[in-house]
């Protein structure tokens, strides 16, 4: 039988607790209707008995104190409420027991912004880790060494396991479910609560508003230049010269304040626009395409693609509300 440990931490996101709970505690209850024994013995475990959640405004009981658990297969920590640099310290006791337990052979697992808590550990440099696209730029900030993967809903490296954001904790549920309990287990869990097991990204999720949380005001005045010309033609070049910038200096200086290209930056910008086109208009994606600036079918697709996961003409189909009825 697994041992679950999913961690009450203070300020944590009830569901997130809630939700692996209930997923393994449903799977048991299945087992045992088919004369069969429980896979998983899932505990909620805190620093005390009771912890106050989302500024208080829920409180959840522990199974046990983390000092009372002598070892646990999995440790699964949710995630958290509020600034996220608060969290961390509001929980950092947990962190010696967590690498404590991982070093003695648990493996864990990090949903949404809990992935703060469990970069803190250190566990995680040099390693992959997702987390909610929202908290990018902060947790690049925060965690340098880690390589956050901005598109990917689970990683999974070395017994360290996370989930990109929100209710995508349960795609990562479910992984593990059929990594512990086997593929058809994990194909029932699915379907009892309706979670497509095949989706891998979040890309689809994300809105690109611009990353302007630096103090390069030069840098900021190229991106409203680009927010605000998009449709045009702007080369790296162009900017350098209006903005008396080496082209070599330009790019350091903005790949440094926003974790993008010049070329990648003005692409996004492009492609947020085509998408609230496609999501809200009548035009089809060839008058999209061109009322953003670009000519060439081929590589409009790429570019779309390449930030959305799907094609121009997909995402409209399943986002456009015209087009659905």
């Amino acid at each position: 039988m697994k041992k679950i440990s999913i961690l009450a931490l203070n300020n944590s996101v009830l569901g997130s607790i809630v939700g692996p709970h209930k997923v393994f505690t449903e799977l048991n209850d299945l087992l045992l209707s088919m004369k069969k024994e429980p896979l998983f013995e899932v505990k909620i475990v805190g620093l005390s008995k009771t912890t106050n959640l989302n500024n208080g405004l829920f409180s959840i009981n522990s199974d046990s104190l983390l000092d009372e658990v002598e070892k646990t297969d999995l440790i699964i920590i949710p995630a958290m409420y509020g600034n996220l640099k608060d969290a961390v310290e509001l929980n950092k006791d947990f962190l010696p027991w967590i690498i404590k337990n991982y070093k003695n052979g648990s493996e864990v697992s990090s949903l949404c912004t809990g992935a703060f808590l469990l970069a803190s550990t250190g566990l995680l440099d040099g390693k992959n880790c997702a987390t909610h696209w929202l908290m990018i730029n902060e947790f690049k900030k925060m965690f340098p060494e880690v390589n956050l993967v901005t598109d990917k809903i689970i990683t999974d490296e070395n017994g360290l396991y996370s989930s990109g954001g929100a209710f995508s904790f349960l795609n990562l549920i479910l992984y593990l479910v059929e990594k512990y309990a086997g593929r058809e287990m994990a194909i029932i869990a699915s379907k009892i609560f309706q979670v497509d097991i095949e989706r891998d990204s979040q890309s689809q999720f994300i809105i690109f508003s611009g990353q302007k949380e630096h103090e390069d005001i030069t840098i900021k005045e190229v991106q409203g230049f680009i927010e605000q010309n998009y449709q045009e033609k702007i080369s790296v070049e162009s900017l350098a010269l209006k903005y008396a910038l080496s082209k070599r200096s330009l790019e350091r200086r903005f790949k440094k304040a926003t974790s993008n290209s010049v070329l990648e930056y003005i692409q996004r910008v492009k492609v947020e626009s085509a998408k609230t086109r496609l999501e809200s208009s009548q035009e089809n994606v060839e008058q999209v395409m061109y009322k953003i600036g670009y000519s060439d079918s081929r590589y409009f697709r790429n570019v779309f693609k390449k930030f959305t996961g799907f094609s121009p003409l997909q995402y409209r189909n399943k986002y456009n509300r015209i087009s659905s009825i």
